[in-house]
């Protein structure tokens, strides 16, 4: 019999007492329109229950080091294994973490490099080894015949006499010298007798005394090797030679000729890990030497973070057309520091230096005055002596203790590749350690993709197939999961903190699926978010191998080939927020219908591509970007045409963001003075002049707070405490618009500070959260809410949804204008007071794309002639937690900002919205250093008649098209009727 978590009366949020049955180990798919309640099931009911029975299931001790947790609001939950959460969030912060770190794959590198690696030395290019008795002894039995063990003896401070006595004392009574052996006592006396002379000749060239810091060659024994019968004495031999000689050994191969003996060769051994060629000494390569984060490792000039910081010049210098006189040093422009502009005022006139030159017509002897002060010694504040602008920051440096200080510090340096190792983290002796050529730094900066092939290449290896098969094992499985979820044009060494949401999300469920769970429940949450169509399908398969290891999956997913890969669909709605939290459908995904749903939109949004299919010239205006080489991008051309809507596509990795946000946005805030943006680099952007402002929405969501809503959100707030504070009542009792405010004493109840509930410490227990008596949940004061605007208070007035709120204000065009852009999203259900704490991720998504709206409604900057000019709206995958009716309410609006002649560039994946731009560049083939190019450019329906490009592979799909380019350029004339 399936078991199944049974859930009855779920209440949380929006949820209107719902019960249903989700299978255990199986993929469940949980979708409906944004702010239906899918997160609210999923995470706040499901995952939440989960996760608090396993921490009630451990002892009272360990609970008070974890996360109290209250039970969500659901009358029952049975038969629920423990879960983990992968969110479509960052949370990560620390410079240190990279993806490596993340998937324990530098862990394994790690020990993957102290196990097989090879140090060379980088003096003279020899292999570093030590050697033990047992290689030592099979090298002498590979070459049988008569041998000598030999123990180098350094004498030390001692004389070569005492030495000869402290030999003999521990029975080592011959030497081996001058290719024959002799006595111990012989050799002392002749060293005796060559200190003894006293007449001031020079010594014999073969006296000890001539040599006195050679080593002595203490005989430990003479073998004669013929094979495996003698090899415990060699052992015994080569441990005493390697004791006496302090790691060092030798083996002299020697014959006998009429008696006398001579050698015919020499064999050198040292346990010491030290060079083959120059006996250079080396550290043992060991786990902590490859790490960046042990200070046995990591670079002391940059501590292990691959990076240094400097003065950044063009920062203090923003403009080189400024003169000294006009204020060319920024930081001095401040009243803190502007006595420092008079000063170097005053004394450039003495110096003779020009004050009213740009900077860039200075000479170079005024630049370097300018910059690094007066020659000679100084004192600490020598009035006569110009410090320059880098005495200037180094005098800051010693008062860092203040924050104003560190603060402007900051704004006027930038970070630089370490100059000592390079970018690599890691001490030089680390870098000395290769595996097949490669250091570990080297392995580190390779993409996932290609450290598939070098784990393939490695595995070959007899050596480390056989000292490291386990380690190679989790390498290949941890990288070949990252693979799968479509993340193999990431390094390793790529900071964890720089990921997207969507790439985070995947990185934790490869790292899942690395450690192997069993019978753990997997909530996802929009797992698709950021990666392309044609990844979306191996990223089915790997959460149907999460599913076959015996877990419980279940995702928040709008992606309608995900619905279809799953075993079981929950459906919520029938709209969103208090139109939502309802179950629609609880089943098997019904894929006749799904199919059938897909063909007829596509033929609909083929027609709708044919109808407004514009071709573009080179006469067209258009932002042309030349020669991109930033991060992947291969010095990449690209036109932007101005007031259409343009969609930037391609597979993850691809370049995109680079492209639109590195190059063309950070260059126009370099372009309009913002100094403080790294621009990404290229020859040239022409066309700025075309646009008046330029406006980003990234793919940060609003802040959840208690504090934080719709109405604060958009400064509707604002507006409607001025309106309170302008009542008859308000101004009798005094109350100003501050009053009105729960984030200020004055208006707000003080006991719950504003939030209208209070929490309450339960030791051993999770906290509780009630409402608060003072104020009821109303989070003002009675006097407060006494004041009335049109017979409701303030409370009465957050409570209204943003179309009754509009109706309400109607004779009120700043309020009504910004509650028209939150109904034009779509969440005219919302109440103008609910926190963005309780907003779904899609609503959350449209109340920042409302904002953004909001934009357009500012007068646009004046150009060269006193005309406004259009914008230029860039958007970094807004459907990001949108459904297919949402999606299609988000491009209505984006089209009428189009129709005003506004210029949208837009960042996206998804297929329909691709499918309804006006042009569209495809950037690939592929992600990495298999990105970075334009593989085709055009309306969608030539992208779509592209062979090469992935994303035309998806739309012939969506359209209906045949697979092949060709014959469906030929099924798109005869659609047009050409």
């Amino acid at each position: 019999m399936d078991r199944s978590i049974s859930i009855r009366g779920a209440r949380t949020h929006n949820l209107a007492d719902i019960s249903l049955e989700i299978p255990r180990d199986r993929l469940t798919v949980v979708t409906g329109v944004s702010g239906s309640g899918k997160s609210s099931l999923v995470f706040d009911t499901v995952y939440a229950e989960g996760q608090r029975r396993y921490v009630q299931s451990l002892s009272t001790y360990a609970r008070l080091f974890l996360e109290r947790m209250e039970r969500p609001d659901v009358d029952a939950i049975s038969e629920i294994p423990p879960a983990l959460a992968l969110r479509q969030k960052n949370t990560i912060k620390n410079a240190r973490s990279t993806v490596g770190t993340v998937t324990e794959i530098s862990d394994y590198l790690r020990l993957l490099f102290a196990t097989v690696g090879r140090t060379i030395c980088p003096r003279c290019g020899g292999e570093v080894s030590r050697d033990s008795v047992e290689s030592a002894g099979a090298r002498i039995l590979d070459a049988p015949g008569l041998y000598v063990v030999l123990a180098p003896f350094e004498a030390g401070s001692r004389s070569i006499a005492d030495a000869a006595g402290y030999l003999i004392a521990n029975g080592y009574h011959r030497l081996y010298a001058d290719d024959a052996i002799t006595e111990t006592t012989e050799f002392a006396a002749r060293a005796i007798a060559a200190e003894a002379r006293i007449d001031g000749s020079q010594p014999d060239s073969n006296s000890p005394a001539a040599q006195p810091n050679s080593p002595m060659m203490v005989v430990v024994d003479r073998v004669s090797v013929s094979g495996e019968g003698e090899i415990e004495r060699v052992r015994e031999a080569l441990e005493k030679a390697f004791y006496l000689g302090a790691g060092r050994a030798r083996a002299v191969r020697v014959e006998r000729d009429n008696g006398n003996t001579h050698s015919v060769g020499a064999i050198d051994f040292d346990r010491r890990f030290n060079c083959s060629r120059c006996a250079t000494a080396f550290a043992e390569p060991t786990t902590a030497l490859f790490s960046s984060n042990s200070p046995i490792g990591a670079c002391p000039e940059c501590e292990g973070f691959g990076r240094t910081v400097e003065l950044d010049l063009d920062k203090v210098i923003p403009n080189p057309n400024l003169s000294i006189r006009n204020g060319l040093v920024a930081p001095w422009r401040t009243p803190a520091y502007r006595e420092m502009n008079e000063w170097m005022l005053k004394l450039a006139r003495r110096r003779k230096i020009r004050t009213s030159a740009p900077f860039g017509e200075m000479t170079d002897e005024e630049r370097v005055w300018l910059l690094d002060g007066d020659e000679g010694p100084r004192a600490k504040w020598d009035e006569d002596k110009w410090p320059g602008v880098r005495g200037f920051f180094k005098w800051l440096e010693g008062r860092r203790y203040k924050t104003h200080v560190r603060i402007l510090l900051a704004k006027y340096r930038r970070f630089v590749t370490c100059p000592a190792c390079d970018g690599a983290k890691l001490k030089t002796e680390a870098l000395n350690v290769h595996v097949d050529g490669l250091s570990i730094a080297d392995v580190g900066r390779l993409s996932i993709r290609d450290l598939v092939l070098w784990l393939d290449k490695i595995g070959s290896m007899p050596e480390a197939a056989t000292r490291a098969a386990v380690v190679i094992r989790e390498l290949r499985n941890r990288v070949g999961y990252l693979v799968e979820v479509g993340l193999g044009y990431l390094t390793v060494e790529r900071q964890a903190r720089t990921l997207s949401g969507g790439e985070a999300q995947r990185i934790h469920l490869a790292s899942a699926l690395g450690s192997v769970l069993v019978g753990t429940l997997y909530a996802l949450d929009e797992p698709t978010v950021g990666l392309h169509a044609a990844d979306a399908r191996r990223l089915l398969a790997v959460l149907h191998s999460l599913r076959d290891f015996g877990n419980t999956v279940i995702v928040v997913e709008h992606d309608p080939a995900m619905i279809a890969g799953a075993d079981h669909v929950v459906e919520l709605g029938p709209g969103g927020g208090s139109e939502g939290g309802e179950l629609t459908y609880s089943g098997p995904p019904a894929k006749a219908n799904l199919d059938s749903m897909a063909s007829a939109p596509g033929r609909v949004l083929l027609m709708r591509a044919l109808a407004k299919r514009r071709k573009f010239t080179r006469r067209d205006p258009a932002i042309r970007i030349a020669g991109a080489r930033e991060h992947n991008l291969a010095d990449l051309d690209a036109a932007i045409p101005a007031g259409r809507m343009v969609c930037v596509s391609g597979v993850s990795g691809s370049g995109k963001s680079t492209l639109v946000e590195d190059v063309l946005y950070n260059n126009y805030l370099r372009r309009s003075g913002n100094t403080s943006v790294e621009a990404g680099e290229c020859d040239r952007i022409d066309g700025f002049e075309l646009i008046g402002d330029m406006v980003h929405m990234g793919q940060e969501l609003p802040a959840r707070s208690l504090r934080s809503n719709p109405a604060t959100y958009l400064k509707i707030y604002d507006e409607i405490r001025k309106l309170f504070a302008a009542s008859p009542e308000a101004r009798r009792l005094g109350v100003q618009a501050r009053h009105f405010s729960f984030n200020v004493e004055g208006g707000r109840c003080e006991k719950c500070r504003g939030t209208g509930t209070v929490t309450i410490e339960m030791h051993f227990m999770a906290d509780l959260e009630v409402k608060c008596e003072a104020c009821d949940g109303r989070r003002f004061q009675s006097h407060i809410l006494a004041i009335r605007l049109r017979d409701l208070n303030i409370t009465q007035v957050l409570d209204l949804t943003v179309e009754d709120a509009r109706a309400f204000f109607i004779h009120h065009p700043a309020i009504v204008k910004r509650l028209d852009a939150l109904i034009a999203v779509g969440l005219g259900y919302v109440r103008l007071g609910q926190t963005t704490s309780t907003l779904s991720g899609g609503e959350a998504q449209r109340l920042k794309l409302a904002r953004f709206l909001l934009a357009d409604l500012e007068p646009a900057p004046a150009g060269e002639h006193g005309r406004h000019l259009p914008r230029m709206f860039i958007l970094d995958e807004p459907t990001t937690g949108l459904s297919s009716t949402d999606i299609k309410r988000l491009i209505k609006v984006l089209n009428r900002l189009v129709a005003e002649g506004n210029t949208l560039v837009v960042i996206e994946h998804n297929l329909e919205f691709i499918a309804n731009a006006d042009y569209v560049i495809d950037l690939g083939p592929g992600g990495g250093d298999e990105g970075g190019r334009v593989v085709a450019a055009g309306s969608p329906l030539d992208i779509a008649a592209c062979e090469k490009s992935e994303t035309g592979r998806e739309l012939r799909r969506l359209f209906g098209l045949p697979a092949h380019g060709r014959q469906a350029r030929s099924a798109l004339r005869a659609a047009a009727g050409v």
